[in-house]
């Protein structure tokens, strides 16, 4: 079995955009996603890493 390690260009632009506004709403906004959208990108790249990029509390990341 072979693993893929490309990762989804929309996922890596929602973790940016978390990382940089440290708030998941800022970053839903500018990237015009749904909240709930953006954390599936953020939470579908941990997945493919294995690992948490954020520490999460309440909207903020």
């Amino acid at each position: 079995m072979s693993i893929d390690h490309r990762f989804p260009l929309n996922a890596l632009r929602a973790f940016e955009a978390v990382g940089r506004h440290s708030h998941v709403r800022r970053a839903a906004e500018e990237l015009n996603l749904t909240h709930a959208a953006l954390s599936r990108q953020v939470r579908k790249l941990e997945g493919q890493l294995g690992a948490h990029l954020f520490t999460r509390e309440n909207n903020r990341m």
